[in-house]
């Protein structure tokens, strides 16, 4: 399972671009309090609402993954989420416009999860189909080992660098993980592995 390079390239997607969005993430309360100036009771009501945005946005990068295929879907949702990260960097002063960005994070942090949970399901189908399942649930170990990956990383950009660095390296993490998913494209393409799924995507981890 672990030596087939095309679940491994999966894997680190998943770990990449989830560790690119919890590297902020991870500090998403101390910049919202120190940097934007919100109230610690009012970051809680924001994080309220980034759950609600996130709910939202994993139906609709569901729904993308459907209709246009989970790489497709994918190389939109990195690249929107890298955006967010970047926007976010200079949204943070400015309270208002933090929450809006925040929001827009929200949306598209975990957009990707649909199409991720379906492209690995394909690999394995096609790579490893006596363990699917495996495959499947390895995708969700490399999940947490990128949110894990990320607080160790982001606590040694605060430390070193600053709180508002960790938005933009973020970011640039993410188009790794974008990156990835050009090479992933491109290796179907010369597979001749259609592009859209055969069946409904399904939402959620």
């Amino acid at each position: 399972m672990l030596a087939e390079p095309r679940l491994l390239l999966v894997y680190a997607k998943t770990a990449i671009g989830y560790g690119g969005s919890f590297i902020p993430f991870t500090f998403l309360a101390p910049i919202l309090t120190d940097v934007s100036g919100f109230s610690a009771g009012a970051v809680g009501w924001v994080m309220l609402v980034y759950g609600i945005s996130v709910a939202v946005g994993n139906i609709w990068g569901g729904k993308l993954a459907d209709r246009l295929g989970p790489i497709p879907a994918l190389k939109i949702i990195f690249a929107l989420l890298a955006a967010v990260l970047l926007v976010f960097n200079f949204a943070a002063p400015h309270k208002w416009l933090a929450l809006v960005a925040v929001l827009m994070w929200g949306a598209v942090a975990f957009g990707n999860v649909p199409g991720l949970q379906v492209y690995v399901v394909k690999q394995a189908e096609r790579f490893t189909p006596q363990a699917v399942d495996v495959a499947s649930g390895l995708n969700i170990a490399a999940f947490n080992l990128g949110i894990a990956l990320a607080a160790w990383a982001g606590g040694l950009i605060v430390t070193h660098l600053g709180l508002m660095h960790t938005p933009w390296i973020g970011a640039l993490v993410v188009l790794v993980s974008l990156a990835l998913t050009q090479w992933s494209g491109a290796l179907d393409r010369r597979a001749g592995i259609p592009v859209r799924a055969s069946g409904p995507v399904p939402v959620g981890h």
